[in-house]
């Protein structure tokens, strides 16, 4: 999938807002705020369960990678997520 469409296709979920659970999270995470080199999705099945979380890493940024974007589509697609959100921004390496 070109990563443009996948990208649209992320923040068409993100811009729904909050319609329940099961719910994915996406954070963003690198040295810079120019470049985000690690993506975090959290998985939350209901309302006080203990998210599950999944990372994947680039060298170059992450949200410009065809691969990732569209591995972030194909698992908000298979989790059947009611809600999708997303930090805005990239946050500093823990």
């Amino acid at each position: 999938m070109n990563v443009d469409k996948a990208k649209k296709r992320i923040s068409k979920q993100v811009k729904k807002g909050f319609s329940g659970y099961p719910e994915i999270a996406l954070e963003y995470f690198g040295k810079t705020p120019e470049c985000a080199t690690e993506v975090v999705v959290s998985f939350t099945l209901e309302e006080g369960a203990e998210p599950q979380e999944q990372r994947f890493k680039s060298e170059s940024d992450i949200r410009e990678d065809e691969a990732v974007q569209s591995a972030l589509v194909k698992i908000i697609e298979r989790a059947n997520a009611s809600t999708v959100t997303e930090i805005d921004g990239v946050s500093a390496i823990k």
